[in-house]
């Protein structure tokens, strides 16, 4: 038996001919028949080998799979690492219920400032956070910089973008009957936003302040989709949790609209001077093209509505993204999410 390497276009070698005697007359494959032959050769690259050195190569050669030429130049390439984001770092915590929640965090080198760093929290944080967080950390080598702040992502211990738990952290539990248009997502838990905004503001909060030294004041909050129609959750319930609030695209449209009687009852509240302390300000963010014509009316009407209120001491602003669809609305958003959060009025 010979092994011979293919022709000059290619170093791999490969099996040519079997010895000619005992193995043509077994009438097995050339790739089965070579060990029971006592009459082998193989010869790679100039060297021969034969007998029992020559069975145990091939042997090892048959069993990877692959002609040891190609074997040895992937076993000399070593993964290459994966990319890491500077300045930022990763770890869990535990809600009351015991829920993991993945926590991603971006922040400047050095010392906090003498007040604590401000403080973004940015929900859906797997697919949302790498985008906030280079852009905080860029923003620092020109005149743009709004000094040292920290980005905080609350997310999920998944490789995924998003997962299911967002629907039971961000809306309402669903409404009897059920809408049409959610009946698809009735396979999920919903109705956990009580328990997720307790959760960012009695165990992380705390916890940020404990590792990095925060703001108390200065705590903005950005959602997009059911994280924009919980932002608007916080706005209406707890008003004074956060000084800014930024709602992407939010998803006005759940459970018919039931989000609309809670801000008429902050909106009653403001005007009444019934509310306690400051209220969060407020951006509001679409795009030309997102998912439908009725949730883009749906932001358009809020924007409208929560200008009147600008007499009562909520300051809001509205933007619509033009060429740009529910899912890119986020990316578009990230420059001004953080001057709106990051620029104190």
């Amino acid at each position: 038996m010979r092994i011979s390497p293919r022709s000059t276009s290619s170093p791999s070698p490969t099996i040519r001919s079997i010895c000619s005697g005992c193995c043509s007359a077994t009438g097995l494959p050339p790739t089965r028949r070579w060990w029971q032959c006592r009459h082998d050769s193989v010869t790679i690259e100039g060297s021969t080998m034969t007998g029992l050195a020559s069975r145990s190569l091939l042997a090892a050669i048959l069993a990877l799979g692959m002609p040891p030429s190609v074997h040895s130049a992937r076993a000399q390439t070593a993964p290459a690492p994966g990319y890491v984001l500077p300045e930022t770092e990763t770890w869990e915590l535990k809600s009351d219920d015991g829920y993991p929640y993945q926590i991603f965090v971006s922040r400047p080198k050095g010392p906090p400032p003498p007040e604590g760093f401000p403080v973004l929290y940015v929900l859906d944080g797997n697919a949302m956070f790498a985008g906030f967080a280079e852009t905080r950390r860029i923003l620092g080598y020109m005149k743009a910089d709004l000094g040292k702040t920290i980005v905080v992502g609350v997310g999920y211990k998944t490789e995924a973008a998003y997962d299911v738990r967002r629907i039971y952290d961000f809306v309402e539990d669903f409404r009897q009957p059920v809408p049409p248009a959610q009946l698809y997502l009735t396979k999920y838990k919903a109705g956990g936003r009580a328990q997720f905004a307790a959760f960012l503001l009695g165990r992380l909060r705390p916890e940020l302040a404990r590792r990095y030294s925060i703001h108390p004041h200065r705590q903005a909050l950005f959602g997009h989709s059911f994280g924009g129609l919980f932002a608007l959750y916080m706005l209406y319930n707890h008003p004074g949790a956060f000084h800014a609030i930024v709602a992407a695209s939010p998803s006005i449209f759940w459970n018919d609209q039931a989000i609309l009687a809670e801000e008429r009852a902050f909106a009653a509240k403001l005007a009444e001077g019934k509310l306690p302390g400051p209220v969060s300000s407020l951006r509001l963010v679409t795009g030309e093209l997102d998912e439908t014509a009725v949730e883009r009316t749906d932001a358009v009407s809020l924007a409208k509505r929560l200008e009147a209120l600008s007499g009562y001491g909520l300051r809001s602003e509205f933007e619509m993204f033009e060429g740009e669809t529910h899912i890119t609305v986020p990316s578009r958003s990230i420059t001004s999410t953080l001057r709106f959060a990051f620029t104190w009025p």
